[in-house]
């Protein structure tokens, strides 16, 4: 099959976008467009369109219908990228030394100093980086405790928290409620990693 003369190969980068799952969605839908897919990974993919027949606007709406969207603004590009080594860190990795140096991870991952991601984090987001990571571990503890598997003193171990007194305390000043509470109705407070403030 030949390309054609007007199309193009442009990389996107797409917020919102945190999940295997979503990996596969975006290449069906965006395939649907008739776009032809080159590669996906979370937060970009890489295609080839004609942007006389599809426009940008329509690849965003397509984003839009599964909860994402284009980024444009590089500053939000690298937070969208910071967004997603946090939530590889707590939710999918299992060396739960990485929780404890989560700022080395951070900036070993994305090549700045923490200060930096911090400060830029919260100048495109709505809140900080340090309460962004507490939210995450929070959702990470909920699925731990759903998992009803280990004891609340290894989660707090496995989350970095001094004691299980001193998780118990953050998840009930975050969610509202207490860790016993959730348990007895987890589907109620459970929240999506990429919708949580």
């Amino acid at each position: 099959m030949h390309q054609e003369e007007n199309q193009i190969t442009q990389r996107f980068f797409i917020r919102n976008m945190m999940c295997s799952s979503c990996i596969r969605v975006v290449k069906e839908d965006l395939t649907k467009l008739g776009i032809t897919v080159l590669d996906v990974k979370l937060g970009e993919a890489t295609v080839i369109y004609d942007p006389e027949n599809i426009s940008k606007n329509q690849i965003d709406e397509v984003l839009q219908e599964l909860g994402m969207s284009l980024i444009s603004n590089k500053d939000e590009i690298v937070v969208e990228k910071i967004k997603q080594t946090i939530i590889e860190l707590v939710h999918y990795m299992n060396n739960v030394d990485s929780i404890v140096r989560k700022s080395e991870y951070l900036v070993e991952k994305m090549g700045r100093s923490y200060q930096t991601l911090s400060k830029l984090f919260s100048r495109v987001e709505p809140i900080t980086l340090e309460k962004y990571i507490i939210l995450q571990k929070i959702e990470r503890v909920k699925e731990l405790a759903m998992e009803d598997k280990i004891s609340l003193s290894e989660i707090a171990w496995m989350m970095d928290y001094s004691s299980p007194h001193h998780l118990s305390s953050q998840f009930k000043l975050i969610t509202g409620i207490s860790l016993s509470d959730f348990k007895k109705d987890p589907a109620a407070y459970k929240k999506p990693i990429n919708n949580l403030y």
